[in-house]
């Protein structure tokens, strides 16, 4: 009965309605980024949109959630979204990007959503940039506190775009940080 958004990229938001553009989520409230919904929906931001990518990403944004606004609920980053679901703010990737902290009996995961998208280059170099990082020096010094946090509390990571096993530890290097695969948590 629920489906909570991380950002508004396409492989992120596309599958809220199927290939002939009903809603897929009959039943369900969408949960979406205040930030997010606040900067795609704005048609001064649309208006500004200088490069093929943004403004593809506006009309697409626009095209998903043109009759799904009545079922869009905003939330904001620190705000538990779900039962032991907690947004955490990690902007860079895209403006309002967020990233998800799950708790259940006394143990925690940290879904890291995109704030890196390919681990092999991104982790280890975590001053590269990548063309789907809308501000790239915000998404480096999100990458760099989150990786950071997650080295020093031993907290696995789960990433949308991490091949398996996705799930991982981190650890830091001379250049950048490692991850350590988990076989299980």
């Amino acid at each position: 009965d629920r489906v909570v958004i991380s950002h508004f990229h396409g492989d992120h938001v596309n599958g809220l309605k199927t290939a002939e553009g009903t809603v897929a989520f009959a039943n369900a409230d969408i949960l979406v980024p205040a930030g997010e919904w606040d900067f795609w929906m704005s048609d001064e931001e649309m208006a500004k949109a200088s490069t093929p990518r943004m403004q593809e990403l506006f009309r697409n944004n626009r095209r998903i959630f043109d009759t799904l606004k009545e079922r869009v609920h905003r939330y904001g980053s620190d705000e538990e979204v779900a039962p032991g679901i907690r947004a955490v703010a990690t902007p860079g990737h895209s403006i309002g990007h967020v990233s998800f902290m799950l708790s259940s009996g006394g143990r925690s995961l940290f879904l890291q959503s995109d704030v890196t998208n390919h681990p092999a280059l991104f982790v280890a170099h975590p001053g590269w940039h990548a063309m789907f990082d809308q501000i790239p020096d915000l998404a480096e010094k999100t990458r760099r506190r989150v990786y950071d946090m997650l080295a020093t509390d031993r907290l696995p990571v789960l990433g949308f775009h991490h091949p398996a096993p996705s799930v991982s530890h981190v650890e830091k290097t001379a250049t950048g940080y490692r991850l350590l695969p988990l076989d299980r948590l």
